[in-house]
């Protein structure tokens, strides 16, 4: 039974002048192994895995009712599996979780959810 359904739409540009400005940003929404899979990327395609996982954590703090605060960044973990499908690998939530994210140039969008 979907007990949860979650979207974030995140603005690329938004999420890289915050990684700029605040040299903590990255660091405050990845877990140290979602830092180590950004830190294999360069240059745009960094920013775009980042805004990503800022995303699908919104989108799973929506789903779950909570929003970001009740639940924080490090409580979720997005990694992906071996053939690229990002999965959600560690949360509160005691149940099978679905996650989708896609990206354009300019917006990176994930939808999460949530079955008992």
């Amino acid at each position: 039974m979907i007990v949860g359904i979650g979207l974030d739409i995140a603005d690329i540009s938004r999420i890289e002048k915050a990684h700029i400005r605040q040299n903590t940003f990255a660091k405050r929404v990845l877990t140290e192994k979602e830092w180590d899979c950004f830190m294999g990327f360069h240059g745009k395609r960094q920013i775009e895995y980042l805004a990503g996982r800022f995303a699908a954590k919104e989108a799973f703090s929506k789903a779950l009712g909570t929003g970001i605060g009740k639940v924080g960044f490090q409580d979720i973990e997005i990694l992906n599996s071996s053939n690229g499908k990002p999965e959600i690998t560690k949360s509160p939530f005691k149940g099978t979780c679905f996650i989708s994210l896609t990206h354009t140039e300019t917006i990176v969008a994930a939808q999460v959810i949530l079955e008992k």
